[in-house]
């Protein structure tokens, strides 16, 4: 009889996996036809890990270092394994499906999880959760490839649930729930997101501190916060390979603090601000979380019937014009798409502020209203420079409107939170009815106000759109995008009128909880899942082999990849360091596309690259032979140190061979003693790096001659070339300054002469150096850094603790249990 309540108790959560399942798989119907998502973020993944994943299936281990973009970086944010961290096996379960599919599903158990854990019965939380799975910008993120941005998001609501579990419900429990899935949160490396739902947590904790004062509780919230803090270090050691390898490359990353001291500008460990709030929300355009077209929607061209369309035609203008005219019109520069919540979602959010009671409904407005001022960036500055001088780690982070997951993790919860109380009737039928009509006032006024009077929503032409189109397009623009406009409002209108009288039927007895919750269920997946149709479809989807077709080298990569062996191309047909072309799939790349290059490359880039390229750029118009073409390479010196020995101008040409590359490794006879780095970074446009070596003075103890003379005889050759190794042979009659054509990077690398550990240190702001003794020697470069073997230590113990934990948590239940039955 007690098992048969069990598996009854089990069903519902086991018909919540099937319908996850179902709605995952028919969303992204075209995985089951074999075909995969067409990404950006996911095709540069593959093209920067090309390298580390030929590694890895030829040695069976982790190679930690790539030379494919940038002319070498770590690999910990291109693509690592961390064998320590057990907890990986279970984000290999929950996530067995393929992408995107499993992300998709992992969103809605998560928040179905959250839900269980704030008391919703399992029906209403299964409409919870799609209504958090389902919203638009989890397919926009996904339609980019920001793969791990969606995981870091699926994991959220759980581990917020978990803390919240802690303070309300059970402590030892909450908290090994709170170890777990903030593990799982870590796993999925995303800073940026991990840090959003710190920050919602922290505006929870503050609530709850506020509440534990006023109902003189204040030693149980010390009490609860400080066991937290033992899970919070538990999943951040199960995580430690991964946190502190990244944390490590942070400060040579362009995250960290440069060594260039800039007049007038403060030292900032940060990004710049600009930078940061280069994507900001505008204030207004915060309202197409209700009416997703209240800005036009996305970035991409108008539909064949629209009004522009029509005009292009009668002015005989191609209408692939159009392609070049956004419906999006807000103050962003581009976007995918809005940050849709749903209509009923909106309604049903403001419909809990007005009935809900307690510190939950404080708790998520104040997150939801944080987040949304933050996403305003630029257009709220006192609020933006605040969190970005002194908020710590806020600086980290560029897309500020990312931060707006905040509320939508808040506003579904909310709106959840006040249909189960709905529905288990602890609310008056009056008081539900007022709260109706105060929502529908405040929603479905705002909305029909929009649909009568279109222009409150603004000119409908960008801030760079304005004198920019011939005067005769422009109303047919303004037009198009006010139709848009009408044609979402008249639909969220719908949406909320049909939400309202579900919940109105429902307190009328007129409708059974059941249905009204399944008819409220399919409303919200049915409005979400067509305004996620015009971001995410089939259309973005192909076959495996049309992506395998992406990846055939053109007439310049076939030559290319005819010399074996080991220097760096540069392609110039595309723009270089923004490169996400299969550049760096075949060979060893100059530039790349990555958004965390190291500080010192991309300096070099603005420095020497720069002026390099635009050498290259000048001869090829002004040259009168090629002989003076080629000429210009000798003054080429960033391509020149490092080994750029191919440049790509026509990739169905061959490319051009640079004929002064210094080659792998090189001996320089005058160390050039610079002050510090801005001395260095000037110097590096005018000095002969065949010759010379710029050294900075904290190494003059090392580089103690004024001159290492080359001689006749003197050589030196790479002999072995893997990712993380390199090995070199030279011969010298004399003690020589050596200097190699690869990235320094101290946090790792490893010098070895005969098997004996020597010192090396950097040289022309960016590559390797050494000092080396007479005689005939190999060299040995290992890139091993003590961080990743520290790392996957702690990972592995802190896996150990947590696992001990939650047998030792299920074993004393079991026992708990068996005791009360005899």
């Amino acid at each position: 009889m007690k098992l048969n309540e069990k598996i009854r108790g089990l069903l519902p959560h086991l018909i919540a996996v099937v319908i996850f399942t179902i709605l995952s798989f028919m969303y992204f119907y075209p995985v089951i036809e074999g075909k995969q998502l067409r990404a950006n973020d996911t095709q540069v993944h593959r093209i920067n890990s090309k390298e580390i994943q030929d590694f890895r299936e030829k040695y069976h281990k982790e190679p930690l270092w790539t030379n494919s973009i940038f002319s070498g970086m770590p690999a910990y944010l291109i693509s690592t394994r961390y064998p320590g961290n057990l907890i990986t096996h279970v984000d290999t379960v929950l996530r067995q499906y393929k992408m995107p599919v499993s992300v998709l599903f992992v969103s809605m158990l998560g928040f179905y999880i959250l839900l269980i854990i704030f008391g919703l019965n399992p029906w209403l939380a299964i409409a919870g959760a799609a209504a958090y799975g389902f919203t638009s910008f989890f397919f926009q993120v996904l339609g980019a490839g920001h793969n791990t941005q969606a995981i870091a998001l699926s994991y959220m609501p759980p581990l917020i649930g978990s803390v919240w579990y802690a303070f309300r419900k059970n402590l030892f429990k909450g908290a090994l729930m709170v170890a777990l899935f903030l593990a799982l949160e870590l796993k999925a490396n995303h800073p940026q997101i991990t840090y959003y739902a710190m920050l919602c947590i922290l505006v929870f904790g503050i609530v709850e501190f506020i509440y534990s004062i006023k109902n003189k509780t204040i030693i149980k919230f010390l009490r609860t916060s400080a066991v937290l803090l033992v899970p919070v270090a538990i999943a951040i050691g199960i995580n430690f390979g991964s946190l502190y390898t990244t944390y490590e490359y942070g400060k040579y990353s362009t995250r960290g603090e440069s060594d260039l001291k800039i007049a007038n500008k403060p030292v900032s460990s940060g990004l710049d601000k600009d930078y940061i709030l280069a994507w900001s929300y505008g204030i207004d355009e915060t309202f197409n979380m209700l009416i997703p077209n209240y800005k036009g929607g996305s970035s991409h061209g108008f539909d064949r019937n629209s009004e522009v369309i029509k005009e292009l035609r009668k002015n005989n203008v191609p209408s692939e014009t159009a392609n070049s005219i956004p419906m999006y019109w807000g103050p962003q520069q581009w976007t995918e798409g809005p940050h849709y919540v749903g209509a009923i979602v909106v309604f049903l959010f403001i419909l809990g502020l007005i009935l809900v009671k307690g510190p939950v409904k404080w708790w998520l407005l104040s997150a939801t209203v944080l987040s949304i001022m933050l996403a305003w960036g630029k257009n709220f500055m006192p609020l933006s420079s605040l969190f970005i001088d002194v908020f710590p780690g806020y600086n980290k982070f560029r897309s500020v409107t990312f931060i707006l997951v905040i509320a939508e993790f808040c506003m579904p919860l909310l709106g959840f939170i006040v249909l189960r109380d709905i529905f288990n009737k602890s609310l008056s039928a009056q008081d539900i009815k007022k709260g109706l009509i105060k929502a529908l006032a405040i929603t479905g006024g705002f909305v029909l106000l929009v649909l009568l009077l279109p222009g409150i929503a603004g000119s409908f032409l960008s801030p760079y759109e304005k004198g920019n189109y011939p005067e005769w397009i422009v109303p047919p623009i303004v037009s198009s995008r006010k139709q848009l406009l009408r044609s979402d409002a008249f639909r969220s209108l719908i949406f909320i009128l049909m939400g309202a009288g579900v919940i109105f039927a429902f307190i009328q007895d007129k409708i059974k909880s059941a249905y009204a919750i399944l008819i409220l269920g399919l409303m919200i997946l049915i409005d979400l899942w067509s305004v996620d149709r015009r971001y995410m479809n089939a259309d973005k989807f192909e076959k495996a082999t049309a992506r395998s077709n992406i990846f055939v080298p053109t007439k310049a990569d076939a030559f290319i990849l005819k010399d074996s062996a080991y220097f760096r191309v540069l392609n110039l047909s595309v723009s270089p360091f923004n490169d996400n072309t299969p550049t760096a799939y075949f060979h060893h790349s100059v530039g790349g596309y990555h958004g965390a290059k190291m500080e010192r490359y991309q300096e070099f880039i603005d420095t020497s690259l720069m002026k390099d390229i635009q050498l290259i750029g000048a001869a090829s118009s002004n040259a009168k032979s090629s002989e003076d073409f080629m000429s210009v390479f000798r003054s080429t010196s960033g391509l020149n140190i490092l080994n750029t020995r191919y440049i790509i101008g026509n990739p169905e040409m061959p490319p051009l061979e640079n004929p002064s590359a210094l080659g792998n490794a090189w001996f320089a006879e005058k160390p050039v003693i610079v002050e510090n780095a801005n001395e260095e970074i000037s110097l590096l446009n005018s000095f002969n790096p065949s010759l010379e070596a710029l050294v900075d003075k904290s190494y003059s103890t090392t580089v103690n001659k004024s001159a290492y003379p080359i001689e006749q005889g003197d050589t030196v050759r790479l002999t072995s070339y893997k990712a993380n190794e390199l090995k070199y042979k030279y011969s010298a009659a004399s003690e020589k300054l050596l200097v190699f054509s690869e990235v320094y990077y101290p946090a790792g690398w490893k010098c070895f002469i005969d098997g004996k550990e020597s010192t090396h240190f950097r040289a022309d702001y960016l590559l390797r150096a050494m000092i080396v003794p007479a005689g005939d020697h190999e060299i040995r470069f290992t890139f091993e850094p003590s961080s990743y073997r520290i790392g996957n230590q702690v990972s592995l113990a802190s896996s150990v603790i947590l696992i001990l934990a939650i047998l030792g948590y299920l074993a004393a239940a079991f026992i708990r249990k068996t005791k009360k039955a005899e």
